[in-house]
């Protein structure tokens, strides 16, 4: 399948989300790799979700960071909405934990860490994610962070219509906080309360609230307090203790300060097998990083 007179599209999909189906194709013009995103709408044609899909595309395309996707282009075919993206070779951190069980705390917190930085940057231009999770962060070969899927983030500053449905509270349930459940809202806190979730979630191996229904899970997100991990240093564990307080107020202050809370755990980082490159392989990536890093760092 060929959209736009130039995308060349597999077969079948990559994955599906609840927004769209995302294939891997070929820029014909530009010869390259790319990622593309179909709006999918059941039973024919639902504005809210055509307004979310362009929205996020708006969103990407005013987000500059190498730990979020490029948005390349934006369009319609046979009626259908799509985006044209960075294609992102990696793993997500779902399927890491999955795999690999829980995660060394040196890993767990990098991973963390650099969600962090793509949230100050996302936070700087008052965009809340609102969905952040493991499916949602992908672990690159060089062993960087993406954070993907921008479908239910707020523009604070320019988001006056709301995009809910009556009776339906937008997000996943298992990182929703309580906030978001009891009473709608989104702000950057919220997004570290997620993180929290998904912090945890790494260093068990398992969800940290789960039940029969969603709303048994959202009870567990308002009243439940999150158990502290075992094995782990205990000021990790006051850390997430921090992340996972049911009042917004008590959670670090931004994402800076969460990242510069994490810093100290995300050292020694061995190698995961199967999931990276060995040390041996030259990452670009990491080549560029470790010099900006010393950029203004002091002696």
């Amino acid at each position: 399948m060929v959209i736009g007179d130039r995308y060349e599209l597999d077969d079948l999909p990559l994955g599906q989300g609840g927004m769209g189906a995302v294939y891997a194709g070929h820029d014909r013009h530009l010869d390259r790799k790319v990622a593309v995103k179909f709006l999918r709408v059941p039973g024919g044609t639902d504005t809210e979700l055509e307004q979310r899909f362009t929205r996020e595309a708006r969103i990407l395309a005013r987000l500059e960071h190498p730990g979020a996707p490029v948005l390349y282009d934006f369009g319609a075919s046979d009626e259908r909405l799509y985006q044209v993206m960075q294609f992102i070779d990696g793993v997500t951190v779902a399927d890491v934990v999955s795999e690999h069980g829980p995660l060394p705390v040196p890993w767990a917190a990098a991973i963390a860490a650099q969600a962090c930085a793509v949230l100050a940057a996302a936070h700087a231009l008052s965009i809340f994610h609102r969905d952040l999770k493991p499916t949602n962060l992908m672990l690159c070969p060089d062993g960087s962070v993406k954070v993907l899927d921008f479908g239910l983030a707020v523009l604070r500053e320019a988001d006056t219509a709301q995009f809910t449905r009556i009776g339906q509270i937008l997000g996943t349930p298992a990182y929703m906080a309580p906030e978001q459940i009891q009473r709608g809202l989104a702000s950057p806190r919220s997004d570290l309360y997620a993180l929290g979730c998904v912090l945890h979630e790494m260093l068990t191996g398992t969800q940290l609230f789960t039940g029969p229904t969603e709303y048994a899970v959202f009870e567990k997100q308002v009243n439940e307090p999150a158990p502290p991990v075992r094995g782990v240093p205990a000021g990790l564990n006051r850390l997430i203790a921090d992340l996972l307080a049911k009042q917004p107020e008590r959670r670090p202050a931004d994402a800076g300060t969460l990242y510069d809370r994490l810093q100290p755990y995300a050292v020694g980082l061995a190698m995961l097998p199967g999931f990276l490159t060995t040390p041996t392989v030259p990452s670009p990536g990491r080549m560029y990083a470790r010099m900006v890093g010393r950029v203004l760092s002091g002696p």
